[in-house]
C-alpha cells in the first residue's frame, strides 16, 4: 500500500480515492484473515480476462499463439452482469485489486462500467491503448478505481517494431488526454534480451513519468515458440533485479513492480490461488493466464468454491510452483505436467 499512497499524492482526486481505499484494505485483510482462521486461503488479487477480442496483432503475443485471443466474434463469453457478480463476490472475499485483461479489455466497455460501480476494489486495465478516447478518460477521471495500464515495448522504435507502425504514436495521445486530468496511469512492459537496456534505464522512467505514468509493470517475456532468442536468462535477470532496485529508490513516487522477479522474493509462484489466480472470458478458473488450464467454470459454482478446485489443490499441493525456471513462467515451462494433473495429456 506504501507504494499505492506515494502514486497519488500529485492529484487531489486521487489522494481522496486512496484514503478511502486504503480504509478498504484494511477492512478486506481482515476478512482474508478471518477465512484463514477457518482454514481458507483467499488471495488478495484476481486477474480477469473479460474478452478474447482484441484489435492488434503484435509480434509473438502469448494470447494468440494459445487461441485465447482471437479475431472471431466473441463465442460464449461472459456478460457484463455475470462479471459484475463477480467482482461483487471478490470484494466480500476480500480480494483488494482486480486486473482486467484481455483480449483487449477496452473493447467490452460495458464490462468496464460495471467493474466502476464495486467499489472497494482497485481494477487496473492491460490495454494496448488505442482505443482509449474522451468517453473513456473521462469515464477514468469519475472512477479512480479503474487504473488504465498501456502496454509498450520502450519508446517509439521497439513499440512500433512489435506493436504495428504508429501505434506509438497512439498512445501518446493518449498518454496526454490522461495527463491533462490527473488519471493516475501506468505501463506495463514486456522485458527482452532485446529492449531490457533502454526499458530499465534512469532516462525511460523518468520519461514515462514525465508523461504521467505512476505504476510500471515489468513482464518477463515468454518465448512461445521456443525459437526467438528474446526471453531473459539469469544473467539478464540479475541485471534487471539490481537496476529495478535503484529506480525504486530514486522514483519512490512511483509504484514499479516486475513479474516475475517479485515473486521469487516472495517464496515462489503465487498462481493457483497462492496470491491470485485468473478467470478465462468464458468463466473457467485457471491458475494464471499462461497456464490456461481449468476443471471448474464460475458460471456453475462462486468464486469461492473456485477457489477450491482440484487442480488448484493439486498444485499448492505438489512443488511445482516452488521450483526455479528459466523464463517468465513456471508453470507454462510445466506444461506438460499441469496438463497431466487434469487430464489432459496422454503421452
Amino acid at each position: 500500500m506504501r507504494g499505492a499512497v506515494n502514486i497519488s499524492r500529485f492529484s487531489l482526486k486521487q489522494s481522496i480515492f486512496m484514503a478511502g481505499f486504503s480504509r478498504s484494505c484494511r477492512e478486506a485483510a481482515r476478512r482474508r484473515s478471518s477465512y484463514a482462521q477457518g482454514g481458507e486461503h483467499i488471495p488478495p488479487f484476481l486477474i480477469a480476462s473479460i474478452t478474447s477480442r482484441c484489435n492488434l496483432h503484435c509480434a509473438g503475443c502469448y494470447a494468440r499463439a494459445v487461441n485465447s485471443c482471437t479475431d472471431d466474434a466473441a463465442r460464449n463469453q461472459l456478460t457484463a452482469a455475470e462479471w459484475k457478480r463477480i467482482f461483487l463476490e471478490a470484494r466480500d472475499l476480500g480480494i483488494s485489486f482486480i486486473i482486467l485483461a484481455g483480449g483487449e479489455p477496452m473493447v467490452r466497455k460495458d464490462i468496464i462500467e460495471a467493474a466502476a460501480e464495486v467499489k472497494d476494489i482497485v481494477f487496473p486495465i492491460i490495454t494496448n491503448g488505442t482505443l482509449i478516447n474522451d468517453e473513456y478518460i473521462r469515464l477514468f477521471d469519475r472512477h479512480r478505481s479503474l487504473i488504465p495500464v498501456i502496454s509498450m515495448e520502450g519508446g517509439k522504435d521497439m513499440t512500433d517494431k512489435r506493436r504495428g507502425q504508429g501505434i506509438y504514436q497512439v498512445i501518446e495521445k493518449a498518454l496526454d488526454g490522461l495527463k491533462r486530468l490527473s488519471v493516475t496511469t501506468g505501463a506495463s512492459v514486456t522485458v527482452t534480451k532485446e529492449n531490457m537496456n533502454e526499458v530499465l534505464s534512469d532516462e525511460y522512467a523518468a520519461a514515462l513519468k514525465a508523461k504521467g505514468c505512476s505504476v510500471m509493470l515489468f513482464i518477463e517475456y515468454v518465448d512461445v515458440t521456443g525459437g526467438s532468442g528474446l526471453s531473459i536468462g539469469d544473467a539478464e535477470r540479475e541485471i534487471m533485479d539490481k537496476r529495478l532496485t535503484a529506480l525504486r529508490k530514486k522514483h519512490d513516487d512511483m509504484l514499479l513492480v516486475a513479474f516475475p522477479g517479485d515473486e521469487r522474493r516472495a517464496g515462489g509462484c503465487l498462481a493457483a490461488g497462492r496470491g491470485f489466480f485468473h478467470i478465462n472470458s468464458q468463466g473457467g478458473a485457471e491458475p494464471c493466464p499462461f497456464s490456461p488450464y481449468s476443471d471448474v467454470n464460475i458460471r456453475d459454482t462462486s468464486l469461492r468454491k473456485a477457489l477450491h478446485s482440484e487442480l488448484f489443490r493439486r498444485l499448492n499441493e505438489s512443488e511445482m510452483l516452488n521450483r526455479e525456471h528459466s523464463g517468465g513462467c513456471v508453470l507454462f515451462e510445466q506444461d506438460r505436467e499441469v496438463r497431466r494433473l487434469i487430464g489432459q495429456d496422454h503421452s
